[in-house]
């Protein structure tokens, strides 16, 4: 069994409010889950209403099959927010 994981860390610097963020994280976090069928969750900073910090993961039978897929979610998270992307953290186990 292989696991990848990532960890994603946006900025949404037009983001006012909590309320606001939870839209914005929630509308990425279905599109997203439903897309590819992973795990996906906000992981850090749930607090702080402009960074978004949201962790996900898949499994597989294949290491290039893991890396594929990771690639690709974060790919399309970058594409479908009008959110920066500061940092990613990935993880092959």
């Amino acid at each position: 069994m292989v696991i990848g994981s990532a960890v994603l860390t946006f900025r949404a610097s037009w983001v006012g409010s909590l309320k606001e963020k939870r839209m914005v994280l929630k509308s990425l976090m279905e599109k997203t889950r439903h897309k590819f069928h992973i795990s996906i969750a906000e992981v850090d900073t749930q607090d702080v209403h402009q960074i978004l910090t949201i962790g996900f993961a898949c499994v597989s039978n294949e290491t290039q099959h893991v890396e594929q897929m990771v690639e690709k979610v974060i790919d399309f998270m970058e594409q479908n927010t009008e959110a920066e992307l500061l940092d990613i953290q990935r993880e092959i186990l």
